[in-house]
């Protein structure tokens, strides 16, 4: 039985199917702004009840207008908002007196527009959490429904008639981008299943509203255009939702710059910039991320028929027509990661077997075979049915055009398998391409778009365990002492180098529980970062060279850090490891969660090579962590070198993101760094640990 409109969650109903909708500061000129809905919901069929709301005509575009929303005949469902920024926050409280369900706000001049604008949107805030209204926007430019001639858009790109249908839907931070994305689509035959303009996000965020539409059978997927991550713990409980039913999601996020923050507290901090973050939330959600805008119009029929799951297979078979094409499919691929596989000597001889005439090296060309139907669909068998490839690429040049029957067609009759297949076709070959679509099967019109969609699907992680621990968006926080640090390292069982605590007046420290060289370092929650304050002394090689180094940190910290609090020191044995690494765990505001690995010592800044996953992590990404860090090659056993015990390192990552489920620790950071990765079998060794709690 098919699932009725009215049995879709409320928000969903009173934005999507709204059976009456007023248009407050409705224009007579449809040519402007305010005027374009009333406009388009005519022309489009919508067939609610329409209310254009001006108290200064008593008709708007022909039909009878009303000056006031209270002197409606009914409580409209979906009050659009056109009026200028200072009526807003007025008619947001009259909508929410009168009962309205939903209100869309089109002015900007929020929160983005200094003090005034942050009070004006503190005030939207609090009218919909007093009285239970919802609001899209502010700078929202409307929501589209291509089903029920919903057209309630300012919007000037859908002026254009005859919008195709589609089953994917589109929630965008960016007005315009709806427009952008329906005109384009329309011009290759792409339809949409609902567009929606979130902007500002003051109560309704891209997450909250996504979910409401999971239970709308016409909707099989999602692309989002995301500015930012702002209610990420919606749009995290969104994704998790989706994958597990199987409808993909696809993202184009702006800001891929790499620039960390400047006032970060720890290397943590620095390194894992706002866009890392951003990426490894959205991978680990399931969430294919392209680059390329010409990429969401493609991959979704890909994206459907491999799921997000924690397999790494991304096996690559390329079987061609034109060698030149595939040869940039191929380049493609490469730049991002993804090696077109060779083919194993047993499909070799399958193909020679068949007599396939094609050369059989990294790519299947066929070119000097000339292309036949024939030959094509027997060399698609083989390589689908080939165990050694998770993915097939048919290339496919001039004939795609002008002979479709001859290389496009064994494609179409080989839609059937279970293996992904994916075409890319070189000419401009506008009936093989809409061929392709009808059949369901991924194809592209570039060998940039083709492997930007392969690696974004490939990319994406199955969503693991939930985190717990959450913090405010915003806040100061306090740091532990070292001491106090590894007490919490015991607690997670990350394994840390033995220390002896002395008062820092102590004169002539007592025996140590380890033997020498030592280092002496100043212990204090006060002072995270020792070695700005000279408060680390090292090679320390006796008792009288330890009694020195007290002197020593004594001496220091009254030149570089008077005043500041400081009662302990901390000594520990002198330990060197095969490497060092950073492994850091924060709650980030938006993504929630995370953990990190670096390369540690003065590597982790001037490399920037790390990896980042949403926490708590298993023991298998952890070790595909450690397997991105390039540095750890140096200790995997390359060209005879000594092998580090990275399983160690693995435990350990994992042990620290158990934090993501601890809440009742209440920890905002936690770093381990340096971590020395000790040889195979050995283990691994914190040597030093920051940890920042909440005030």
């Amino acid at each position: 039985m098919p699932l009725t409109k009215t049995s879709l969650p409320e928000v969903c109903q009173a934005l999507l199917y709204p059976r009456s909708i007023a248009l407050v500061g409705a224009s007579d000129d449809a040519k402007k702004t305010g005027g374009r809905p009333q406009l388009f919901l005519r022309r489009s069929g919508y067939a609610g009840k329409v209310y254009p709301i001006n108290p200064r005509r008593a008709e708007v575009q022909g039909e009878p207008a009303w000056p006031s929303l209270a002197a409606l005949p009914e409580v409209p469902e979906h009050v659009f908002v056109l009026s200028p920024t200072d009526t807003v926050v007025d008619t947001v409280r009259e909508c929410a007196r009168l009962g309205v369900k939903l209100v869309t706000i089109l002015a900007s001049g929020f929160s983005e527009s200094g003090a005034e604008g942050v009070e004006r949107e503190r005030q939207l805030q609090a009218i919909a959490r007093d009285s239970g209204i919802r609001i899209l926007g502010p700078s929202s430019l409307g929501v589209v429904n291509p089903r029920n001639g919903l057209v309630l858009t300012a919007n000037a790109a859908f002026a254009e008639p005859d919008m195709p249908q589609g089953k994917v839907f589109v929630a965008s931070h960016s007005g315009s981008m709806i427009g952008a994305l329906v005109s384009r689509g329309k011009a290759r035959g792409v339809g949409f299943a609902g567009l929606v303009s979130v902007g500002s996000e003051v109560d309704l965020s891209v997450g909250e509203i996504c979910a409401a539409t999971l239970d709308d059978p016409a909707i099989e997927g999602y692309i989002l255009f995301l500015e930012s991550l702002r209610h990420g713990d919606q749009l995290q409980a969104f994704a998790r939702e989706a994958a597990r039913r199987g409808k993909p999601v696809i993202a184009y996020k702006l800001g891929r710059s790499s620039a960390a923050a400047e006032m970060a507290a720890t290397h943590t901090g620095a390194l894992a910039g706002e866009d890392d973050i951003a990426d490894a939330f959205l991978k680990d959600l399931g969430v294919a991320r392209v680059e390329m805008l010409e990429t969401l119009f493609e991959v979704f029929p890909l994206a459907q028929k491999i799921p997000a799951r924690q397999s790494k297979a991304r096996r690559v078979a390329v079987v061609t027509t034109t060698g030149g094409g595939a040869a940039m499919v191929v380049d493609q691929l490469g730049v991002r990661g993804i090696t077109v596989q060779v083919p194993s000597e047993a499909t070799i001889a399958r193909l020679q077997a068949a007599q396939i005439p094609g050369s059989a090296g990294r790519v299947l060309d066929l070119t000097l075979a000339g292309t036949k139907y024939e030959v094509m669909m027997k060399a698609l068998e083989i390589l689908l049915d080939a165990a050694e490839f998770d993915m097939v690429i048919a290339v496919v040049g001039s004939s795609a055009r002008f002979n479709p029957d001859l290389a496009v067609k064994p494609i179409l009759d080989s839609a059937g398998h279970a293996k992904p297949l994916v075409t890319m076709l070189v000419p401009d070959a506008p009936q093989a391409l809409a061929q392709l679509t009808q059949a369901g099967i991924p194809c592209f019109r570039t060998p940039e778009s083709c492997a930007d969609a392969i690696a974004a699907v490939f990319a994406r992680r199955e969503p693991g365990v939930p985190a717990t621990a959450h913090m405010p968006a915003a806040g100061a926080t306090r740091a532990l002492s070292e001491a106090q640090a590894y007490e919490l390292l015991d607690a997670l069982q990350v394994p840390h180098a033995p220390a002896a605590v002395f008062e820092l007046q102590t004169q002539q420290p007592g025996a140590l529980p380890f033997a020498f060289p030592v280092v002496a370092k100043v212990c204090s929650e006060h002072i995270p970062h020792k070695t700005e304050v000279g408060g680390v002394v090292l090679g320390i090689q006796n008792a009288q060279e330890l009694a020195t180094a007290f002197s020593t940190l004594r001496s220091n910290l009254a030149q570089r850090a008077p005043g500041v609090p400081c009662s302990q020191v901390l000594v520990q044995p002198m330990r060197k490891g095969l490497t060092e690494v950073l492994v850091g765990y924060r709650i980030d505001p938006d993504a929630g969660p995370i953990i990190m690995l670096a390369a540690g010592g003065i590597w982790a800044e001037v490399l920037r090579d790390r990896s980042i996953r949403l926490a708590p992590v298993g023991l298998e990404t952890a070790r595909d962590m450690v397997a991105e860090v390039k540095m750890l090659q140096t200790v995997a056993g390359l060209r005879g070198k000594a092998r580090g015990d990275l399983e160690a390192l693995a435990q350990a990552i994992v042990n620290l993101s158990q934090l993501a489920l601890r809440p009742d620790l209440g920890v905002a950071e936690a770093e381990v760094n340096p971590l020395m990765v000790l040889p195979e079998g050995e283990g691994v060794l914190a040597v030093d640990a920051l940890v920042l709690k909440p005030l």
